[in-house]
């Protein structure tokens, strides 16, 4: 069977779609029907309308997210519509519950009107404990997540934008340390102006990297003051001087962070890097150059791409269902800068560490090691859910954004290792 074939039976087969309702109560005689409706759903009803938090103790809403898109940008196959986006929005779905234990509800939103769909998810806050914003184009989606993040009580974190940036800065600062080069140091193009790319470029200065070092280029090339046709966005990390192709720009770079489009980069602008050069070609499917012919170019390169196929695969699974686990258990009132650089760091710390049995397992029985082919960790590895929630979770509560704080930081790594294991 070719590869849609089985897409495709994989999505009907033996019931359509992937996702669905499992309750968590037994409802199997007439006074158990009674508890699950009426007449005792009354009780907690009422201890909810006295006290509001009491709906964490008596619903699922604690552990509940909207998964919430329009279909303008999905998955590189561009704008396709909300009824289109909705086999992605199940496929979110079923990553954050079987990584992280979330539940999911996916709601697609027929609307490419910003106000609309401010207000729709503004009106359905109290179904969820978090909002995780997908596939809504630039520039809209930076000003939707915005007022959602002003406006709402819960946590709104738009993955395209974040969840990139979060793990890409992760490999970043592992890379900058095999190939033993400072942050402040380093000169870095990004190739690529949305979402992603303008989370990347922000991530990479929280990190470390000087904001006068970094290029952003677009489809038009180096991001300049003068051009008139800018977006807030893009003007912050607009540079003075002349307007300049990407192949000049990326001469004696260290690093070159593409998320734009496949086959922009040559393998001549390899060779015309820096010494020991960092290159992140994370467009998807096909990157901006192939693994094999960035390794062609060169062999002193640090590489990593956006698949599965290739070492160091910059995937956004190591970051949202782990870094919503850990906002959901002290029930956090918003996703900080901190919490996401605090995710970065978590990761980067592990994949410093030896690889375990079941990591290799999962994955053939391959080795992995701390090195140029590997600078993130995989996403089967069960311990990311303990250096990453447990790193959002704690960040959350030192900055005062916890409704409900953890002091049993060891007593919660456990508990999250026994969530994990239960789940799979």
């Amino acid at each position: 069977m070719s590869l849609r074939d089985k897409a495709l039976s994989y999505h009907k087969n033996p019931t359509p779609g992937k996702v669905a309702i499992v309750s968590t109560k037994p409802c199997e005689t007439s006074a158990e029907l009674s508890l699950a409706y009426t007449p005792g759903v009354a009780e907690p009803v009422k201890e909810i309308a006295d006290n509001p938090d009491a709906v964490f103790d008596y619903t699922s809403r604690g552990n509940l997210v909207a998964v919430v898109s329009n279909g303008t940008a999905i998955l590189g196959l561009g704008n396709r519509g909300a009824l289109a986006s909705k086999p992605v929005m199940e496929g979110k779905a079923v990553l954050f519950k079987r990584f992280a234990d979330v539940d999911v509800f996916d709601i697609e939103i027929d609307s490419e009107d910003p106000e609309e769909i401010i207000r729709t998810v503004k009106l359905l806050e109290p179904t969820f404990g978090g909002i995780n914003l997908e596939d809504i184009k630039a520039p809209e989606c930076f000003y939707i997540e915005k007022r959602l993040i002003e406006l709402c009580d819960i946590p709104v974190f738009h993955d395209d934008q974040h969840g990139t940036a979060i793990i890409a800065t992760a490999g970043l600062i592992n890379a900058a340390e095999l190939a033993e080069k400072k942050l402040d140091s380093l000169k870095v193009v990004i190739n690529g102006a949305g979402a992603a790319g303008i989370s990347c470029a922000r991530m990479f200065v929280a990190a470390g990297v000087k904001r006068e070092n970094l290029f952003m280029c677009d489809s038009k090339g180096l991001i300049i003051e003068s051009r008139d046709d800018l977006t807030d966005e893009k003007r912050e990390f607009a540079q003075s001087g002349p307007a300049r192709v990407l192949a000049d720009v990326i001469k004696d770079a260290d690093v070159f962070a593409g998320l734009s489009v496949a086959g922009v980069m040559s393998q001549d602008m390899v060779r015309s890097m820096a010494d020991r050069p960092i290159i992140f070609a994370m467009a998807n499917p096909d990157p901006e150059i192939s693994y094999p012919d960035a390794l062609a170019a060169r062999e002193d390169i640090i590489m990593a791409t956006g698949r599965s196929d290739y070492p160091n695969q910059i995937n956004n699974v190591l970051g949202f269902p782990f870094i919503f686990r850990g906002a959901l258990d002290v029930r956090a009132r918003r996703i900080s800068e901190r919490m996401k650089m605090a995710a970065s760091l978590a990761l980067a710390e592990l994949a410093r560490q030896p690889v375990t049995d079941d990591v290799r397992a999962a994955y053939g029985g391959a080795a992995f090691s701390f090195g140029p082919g590997y600078i993130v960790p995989k996403p089967f590895d069960r311990r990311v859910i303990e250096y990453v929630s447990v790193a959002v979770a704690k960040t959350a509560c030192e900055e005062g954004l916890a409704g409900r704080p953890i002091n049993d930081w060891e007593d919660y790594r456990k508990k999250l290792a026994e969530r994990i294991r239960k789940n799979i």
